[in-house]
C-alpha cells in the first residue's frame, strides 16, 4: 500500500471529473509520494516501489524519491501522480431516485428517452453485444445491484486505488454505477430498465477511491482494459483546463503511450468531452484530457427539454421545447475535438423547484442510496435504485454500448473500424452548430 504523505497543490483551474462545475483542485503528490514513470526497460532500483506494472507499455507507477528516480537508469521520465476530485453537476443532486424494492411496476421504459431516440430496441432485434466486452474506467459498479449482476464480470473487475476494498464502490458514490447501466443494464428480469448492449461481459475497473482518482490508476486500467481483451473501455472522466505546456506535456505524452497501445490492441477509447461550456477547438494554451488524448472517441452530450412535462406552456406533456439531438446546456464542443454527439441529458434551470418532473430530461438508469441501515444515524448501506443523471458522462457510455453492438455485428472489426462505422453513420441535425457533433449525432441503426 502507498502510504500519502504531505501533498503540493498544483492548481488547474476548472479540472474535473466527470462533472460540471468548474474550480476544482488538482493535487500533485510530493517527491516522497507516488510517481509515474517512462522506464528505458531496464529494472528500476530496489529502493523504488512499483505500485503499477503497465506490460506492453514502458509506463509504470511507483512510489519512491525523486532522487532515486533521478539516479536510475532505467527512468526516461518521470512527474508526480496526480488526484482529482469527482464534482458531479449540482442538477443531479436535485433529482428523487426509486429503491429497486419500490421500483417494480414504473414506466421505466417510458423514462429511458435516450435508448428511444438511439432506436436501441430496433438495434436488439440485430444484437445485444454478444461476444463483446467493455470495460467502465470510473468509480466502482454495485454488484448487487439486479440490473448488473447479470452482465458484470467478478472475475476480471479490479480495484485500482490502494484502500484496500474490493471494485466495488466507496460509500454513495454511484457515478460509475449509473454509467454501467447506460451500457449494459439487462432489465433486472424484465422490472428495471434498458442498456444499450446488455449482452455484454461489463468489467469494472475502479479508480475512484471517495471522491478522488489518481491519473496513474487511470492510466493502468486503461492499460488493464487492452489487456483483458475488452472491444471498449468507457471513461467518463477527465480534466480541464490543463495547460499544454511544463507537466501538463508530460502527462499528455504517457497518456498518449497508454491509448496508443490500447488502440493497438484493439480496445475503443470512448471518452466524456467535459462539461465546462468550453470551446476546446480555440483554447490553444490548454487540453482536455483525457478526450483529446491519442485516439480518443470524444463524446459531446444532447438532451430534450420538456420530455413528459409541458416545457412551453401550451398544455401539452407529449411535445418538446428542444429535441433529444439538441446540445446540452453544459456539454464542451470543438469540430476537431469532439468526435460524436450522444443523448447525455439536459436542463431547463427555471424549471427546478416549480413542481413539475424537470429531470426527465436527463437519463435515468441505475443507481443506489447510501442508507443508514443499522439505526446509529450513519449510512452505511449501498441500496440499489433507479434515478437520473447527466452529463457528458452519461453521453459517453451510449456510444461505448452502441461501440459494442457494432463490434458484436462484425467481430472482425478492430477499434479504428468500430469506431469509423459509428463515424460514417452519424450526421450533424439539421440547423444546429457541428461545432457541437464533431461527425455527428450517434446513429446506431445506421452503423449497424
Amino acid at each position: 500500500m502507498v502510504h500519502s504523505t504531505r501533498r503540493d497543490v498544483l492548481k488547474i483551474s476548472g479540472a474535473l471529473l466527470g462533472g460540471i462545475a468548474v474550480g476544482t483542485t488538482v493535487t500533485a503528490a510530493t517527491s516522497t509520494d507516488r510517481f509515474i514513470v517512462q522506464t528505458k526497460g531496464r529494472g528500476l532500483p530496489k529502493s523504488i516501489e512499483v505500485v503499477h506494472e503497465m506490460p506492453g507499455t514502458d509506463l509504470a507507477a511507483v512510489s519512491g524519491t525523486e532522487g532515486a528516480l533521478q539516479s536510475s537508469r532505467g527512468v526516461r521520465g518521470f512527474a508526480p501522480d496526480v488526484e482529482f476530485e469527482l464534482n458531479e453537476p449540482p442538477v443531479n443532486a436535485e433529482v428523487p431516485s426509486f429503491d429497486a424494492s419500490d421500483y417494480e411496476g414504473q414506466p421505466g421504459d417510458f423514462l429511458q428517452w435516450d435508448k428511444a431516440a438511439l432506436n436501441v430496441p430496433v438495434a436488439h432485434e440485430t444484437t445485444e453485444g454478444e461476444g463483446t466486452r467493455v470495460a467502465v474506467i470510473d468509480s466502482g459498479v454495485l454488484e448487487t445491484h439486479p440490473d448488473l449482476a447479470g452482465p458484470l464480470n467478478l472475475d476480471l473487475s479490479r480495484n485500482f486505488t490502494d484502500d484496500g476494498g474490493d471494485h466495488n464502490p466507496v460509500g454513495g458514490d454511484d457515478h460509475g454505477t449509473h454509467v454501467a447501466g447506460i451500457v449494459a443494464a439487462d432489465n433486472g428480469g424484465g422490472i428495471g430498465v434498458n442498456g444499450t448492449a446488455p449482452k455484454t461481459d461489463l468489467v469494472d475497473c475502479r479508480v475512484f477511491s471517495g471522491p478522488t482518482a489518481s491519473f496513474a490508476d487511470i492510466l493502468a486500467a486503461v492499460v488493464y482494459s487492452a489487456n483483458i481483451d475488452a472491444d471498449v473501455a468507457n471513461l467518463s472522466l477527465g480534466a480541464y483546463p490543463v495547460p499544454r505546456q511544463g507537466l501538463g506535456e508530460f502527462y499528455g505524452k504517457v497518456l498518449n503511450s497508454a491509448m496508443t497501445y490500447a488502440n493497438k490492441e484493439g480496445t475503443l477509447l470512448v471518452i466524456a468531452a467535459g462539461n465546462d461550456s468550453a470551446d476546446l477547438q480555440h483554447d490553444k494554451n490548454f487540453i482536455s484530457l483525457p478526450n483529446e488524448g491519442a485516439q480518443a472517441l470524444s463524446v459531446s452530450a444532447t438532451g430534450p427539454i420538456g420530455y413528459g412535462w409541458d416545457a412551453d406552456g401550451d398544455g401539452e406533456v407529449t411535445d418538446l421545447a428542444a429535441p433529444p439531438e439538441s446540445p446540452a446546456f453544459y456539454t464542451n464542443y470543438g469540430t476537431n475535438a469532439v468526435t460524436l454527439a450522444a443523448p447525455g441529458g439536459d436542463a431547463d434551470s427555471d424549471a427546478i423547484g416549480t413542481g413539475v418532473p424537470w429531470f426527465n430530461d436527463l437519463v435515468f438508469n441505475t443507481v443506489f442510496t447510501y442508507e443508514d441501515t443499522d439505526g446509529d444515524d450513519e449510512p452505511d448501506t449501498q441500496v440499489p435504485g433507479y434515478g437520473w443523471k447527466a452529463g457528458t458522462s452519461m453521453a459517453a457510455p451510449n456510444v461505448a454500448g452502441a461501440a459494442a453492438l457494432v463490434k458484436s455485428a462484425n467481430p472482425n472489426y478492430n477499434a479504428s473500424q468500430v469506431e469509423s462505422a459509428l463515424k460514417r453513420a452519424a450526421d450533424v441535425p439539421k440547423g444546429y452548430d457541428k461545432t457541437f457533433y464533431g461527425s455527428g449525432y450517434l446513429n446506431l441503426l445506421d452503423a449497424l
